[in-house]
């Protein structure tokens, strides 16, 4: 009997660890296949990991820049230099602005790497 029950809990260990080895894979495979986000997901799959390091550090580089065009048309604005839609549409074109030249940037990183 007691031979039975060391059988039963050893196959109930074989069961649990080979569950978790599954999960763990699939879920590691999933993590490594995932979609990488814009602009990245039009490049290789090869090369989206450094396409989104790249990106970031891109971002990091004008996310200041942004922001101080951002608190200085804010400025503007509060003094009636421009008005709302004025602030919006400048906003928006320097963000467009902003965002093709981060684009180039890239493609041109990418290349040469």
């Amino acid at each position: 009997m007691r031979s039975a029950i060391h059988r039963e809990a050893a196959v109930f260990l074989s069961r649990t660890i080979l569950t978790t080895l599954i999960l763990g894979i699939v879920i590691t495979a999933e993590a490594q296949i995932k979609p990488a986000d814009p602009p990245c997901d039009k490049y290789p799959p090869a090369k989206q990991p450094r396409c989104t390091q790249i990106w970031k550090e891109l971002n990091d580089i004008d996310g200041p820049i942004i922001a101080q065009f951002g608190l200085d048309q804010l400025k503007r604005r509060e003094e009636g230099k421009i008005n709302a839609q004025q602030h919006l549409a400048e906003n928006m074109a320097f963000i467009k602005q902003s965002t093709e030249k981060r684009l180039e940037r890239l493609k041109d990183r990418l290349a040469r790497e």
